[in-house]
């Protein structure tokens, strides 16, 4: 898996000279306008919801010594609470809403990997809508279901650096899987590519991991995140569906 992390991190050099090759910078507009309007709308509200988490926490505490310390320890783990949401729900959100644009790009991105253009499942611009928001429906799920334990396990002294680890490859996973799944929708069926991912975990992991570390750059983050991703996702994806046909 160490070595498919690897192919998912070294997928992005070359992505924006492929980008500008192909011409597929128009493409981006929309899903770079939704990536942007999603993060503001999601950084005010934790802004304004992380001092409602951390009184809600404070509660917990009913004795008077050490309250304000408390509250102020709460405070932090709030907003602490409200980025990592955040970040899961922009993410999903985003790929969801992107799907139809994305599509586009994935199949020119492998006609040129290809040589020419495959037979595939032909869909269609709401099709593509909806498949993006099952698939990202369900990660969101799951994402929330692994991430609340890993979350609770951060309290535990000693082990609990281990759960930010932890989170950050969760995360990683499915944002990696979100941008395969752009590729992954003409050649397979909704339980077929869910199988192929979790079978190439690694690819996906690698994927996400730029992914997430591009969203700590502030705007430019945001707005280069889905055109790298999404180019260096389908390339190994293309070359893993057709292994023995890589150019």
């Amino acid at each position: 898996m160490f070595k498919n992390i690897l192919r998912g991190i070294r997928a992005y050099s070359g992505t924006l000279k492929l980008i500008s090759t192909l011409g597929l910078w128009k493409y981006f507009g929309v899903p770079m306008l939704i990536s942007f309007i999603t993060a503001i709308v999601i950084g005010i509200s934790a802004y304004g919801l992380s001092d409602n988490i951390g009184s809600l926490i404070s509660k917990a505490w009913v004795w008077e010594w050490g309250a304000e310390t408390f509250r102020t320890i709460s405070n932090i783990v709030g907003g602490i609470m409200i980025v990592a949401l955040g970040l899961i729900l922009y993410k999903h959100i985003v790929m969801a809403l992107s799907a139809p644009f994305m599509s586009p790009v994935s199949e020119k991105i492998e006609a040129h990997l290809m040589g020419t253009t495959r037979e595939h499942r032909k869909t269609s611009f709401l099709s593509q809508l909806w498949r993006g928001i099952k698939v990202n429906g369900r990660n969101l799920l799951m994402e929330l279901f692994l991430s609340i334990p890993i979350f609770i396990i951060s309290f535990i002294p000693v082990i609990g650096f281990i759960s930010s680890i932890l989170l950050f490859l969760v995360q990683s996973y499915y944002a990696g899987f979100g941008n395969m799944d752009y590729t992954l929708e003409r050649h397979y069926g909704y339980s077929q590519s869910v199988r192929f991912v979790s079978d190439h975990r690694g690819l996906a992991i690698g994927n996400g991991m730029i992914f997430m570390l591009m969203l700590l750059i502030p705007v430019l983050g945001i707005i280069l995140v889905l055109p790298l991703s999404v180019t260096a996702a389908t390339t190994e994806t293309v070359k893993t569906i057709y292994p023995s046909e890589k150019k």
